[in-house]
């Protein structure tokens, strides 16, 4: 954060606390769906989806947000620092802090993030082809798979069942 002005490490500080709200209130409504709080969810999702709008809004400011060709490759690279560097690193110390738990969630992320790369790097090329795709996400460990899902998840092992169709 060295060389940024402080409205420039301001608008950072709120993107990252406006992301982080984003994802805390679309799982509590989850949890409130599962509970039996429709009303509570439903207010949970509309106060998500405000935060998103202040998140994209920094991200804007902050010059983040590009056009398609250069969202895909910063997209691309960042999947490569995060699936290389930083998972294999929460592995390691999870592994010296005994946490299988941990463990086991970092594996899967960094499984699931090797494979969006080659999403990504596959979008790159597609990219005038406008090939339709038909992503389906894996609600348990986040593999993306585009077209059908498989039977189970070649991360986590989840069921067909367990997959989510993204619109």
């Amino acid at each position: 954060m060295d060389g940024m002005t402080e409205t420039e490490k301001n608008l950072f500080e709120a993107f990252v606390g406006e992301a982080k709200a984003t994802v805390r209130l679309r799982s509590f409504a989850e949890k409130a769906e599962q509970d039996g709080y429709p009303q509570i969810a439903k207010l949970f999702r509309a106060v998500s989806a405000a935060e998103f709008v202040h998140a994209t809004r920094a991200l804007r400011l902050m010059g983040i947000i590009r056009n398609t060709e250069e969202n895909l490759q910063r997209s691309f690279e960042s999947e490569t620092i995060v699936s290389e560097n930083h998972y294999p690193q929460f592995i390691k110390q999870a592994e010296a802090d005994d946490d299988n738990a941990a463990r086991l969630a970092f594996t899967q992320a960094k499984d699931a993030e090797e494979y969006h790369k080659t999403l990504y790097k596959q979008a790159m090329s597609d990219l005038a082809a406008e090939r339709e795709s038909h992503f389906h996400v894996c609600s348990v460990c986040g593999y993306v798979v585009d077209g059908i899902p498989p039977e189970t998840c070649p991360v986590c092992g989840a069921k067909r069942d367990k997959f989510i169709q993204v619109e």
